[in-house]
């Protein structure tokens, strides 16, 4: 599942770079250099969301790769936030970093197995809108 979830990441940014590459002719570089920092930091969070689910299935192991997981997806979204201006974007980043907030509050709360899918819902939804 996480070579396929990979896969359809690349497709995706391949995809957004072409249109991106496209668009150059009429709006400049500057979004075509958004737009692929947008994408190029939801496929790093897709990364992430795929450590993260590894990480709970492993939480036994090395309960510490959860967190490890959980930062690399914050300071991702940080990345994304300081680069837009996008409404959809920005929602999109709250939205994920929300999630992670309620995988957090779940650990503190003695849950070692959270549930991550409303993780990986949000990073999906991420990747559309940086595509859109």
């Amino acid at each position: 599942m996480a070579a396929s979830r990979r896969r359809r990441f690349v497709v995706t940014a391949a995809a957004v770079a072409a249109i991106g590459l496209t668009t150059a002719v009429t709006t400049g570089c500057d979004a075509v250099d958004k737009a692929l920092d947008c994408v190029q930091t939801a496929d790093a969070i897709a990364d992430s969301v795929t450590s993260l689910q590894q990480a709970v299935e492993n939480a036994s192991n090395d309960p510490t790769q959860i967190d490890e997981s959980l930062a690399s997806i914050d300071k991702d979204l940080d990345k994304i936030g300081d680069k837009t201006d996008n409404t959809d974007v920005n929602k999109a980043v709250e939205n994920l970093g929300d999630a992670v907030d309620n995988v957090r509050t779940a650990i503190r709360n003695g849950d070692n197995t959270p549930d991550v899918s409303p993780v990986t819902d949000a990073a999906g939804e991420l990747t559309k809108v940086c595509t859109s």
